[in-house]
């Protein structure tokens, strides 16, 4: 086999996988695919920041909670149970708005074209 017949063998080898590698189907299937991945992270990341956010907010409400236990023990004022409560109350916000997140995020991705 001659050089020049190698040399055309393998350009017709390359220009095959060429053309099965550069189909509109593989580009929009790799897209696809890449999309989705995209989707995901950015859903990871919303999750993500539910958690820190809930985290942060329980500390706080927790923190607020105690305070209101110790000086409604310490002066029998009505209004630190009143200060409990909504800290309760909005802990269990927060808590809904992070599963809301959560179910959110999963829904998108259920919903995303992947292929």
């Amino acid at each position: 086999m001659s050089n020049s017949d190698t040399t055309s063998s393998s350009l017709a080898v390359i220009n095959s996988l060429n053309q099965g590698a550069f189909s509109g189907s593989t580009v929009r299937g790799e897209g696809a695919g890449k999309a989705y991945q995209v989707a995901a992270q950015a859903s990871a990341i919303a999750v993500q920041d539910a958690t820190d956010s809930l985290r942060n907010s329980s500390s706080i409400l927790t923190t607020s909670l105690g305070v209101a236990m110790a000086q409604l023990l310490a002066t029998g004022d009505p209004k630190y149970a009143q200060i409990a409560e909504l800290s309760v109350s909005l802990n269990d916000k927060l808590a809904a708005n992070f599963k809301n997140v959560g179910t959110n995020a999963a829904e998108v991705l259920q919903k995303f074209p992947s292929s």
